[in-house]
């Protein structure tokens, strides 16, 4: 009798000062999450994510990279290109909450209400958003995310390790624990 081979899914692209990032950057625990905007279950683990930064504060960088489903969620990719507008100048995690905050309100109108919600220039968003300006952005973390296995949202590594747990916030507490004492 065989053992059936064991893989364990790591992170293929690190993490760079490019990345979207929230805690401190010497963290013990990183952790990097590829999401969609309007990916429901996305939206359910991202006030979990926000309780985890909080209880954890000195414990844990989030990382976040943009895996846009785009052929089942309509919005998903002009989300993350407004998310990069937002980052161009400064504002990505406010943007990046308010889209998890309102995903069912990702179309163009909601979108442009909610940059102007933000206080940032709708027109020069918009016009960014029109001609994929940050498409490349966008379209760099969805590839790092195939080469890393993701298949679907959202997926997390931990210290660059797939993470295979529940997205409650006691298992997600407890694998930050288990990870920044490893």
């Amino acid at each position: 009798m065989t053992t059936p081979l064991q893989v364990t899914a790591r992170l293929r692209v690190p993490v760079t000062g490019t990345d979207h990032a929230r805690g401190p950057a010497d963290a013990p625990v990183t952790l990097v999450e590829y999401g969609d905007f309007q990916c429901g279950h996305c939206g359910a683990v991202h006030s979990n994510l926000a309780e985890l930064l909080r209880q954890r504060a000195d414990v844990v960088r989030l990382v976040y990279r943009h895996f846009p489903i785009a052929n089942v969620h309509p919005y998903a990719e002009s989300a993350a290109e407004v998310a990069e507008a937002a980052g161009r100048r400064d504002r990505f995690w406010e943007m990046h909450d308010w889209l998890y905050e309102h995903q069912d309100q990702l179309d163009p109108v909601h979108l442009a209400l909610g940059v102007a919600q933000l206080g940032l220039p709708a027109d020069e968003v918009g016009g960014e958003v029109e001609r994929h300006a940050h498409a490349d952005r966008v379209r760099r973390d969805f590839v790092g995310g195939i080469r890393s296995g993701v298949s679907g949202t959202p997926t997390l590594f931990l210290n660059d390790v797939r993470y295979e747990g529940g997205h409650a916030l006691p298992e997600l507490l407890a694998a930050v624990d288990q990870a920044a004492t490893a």
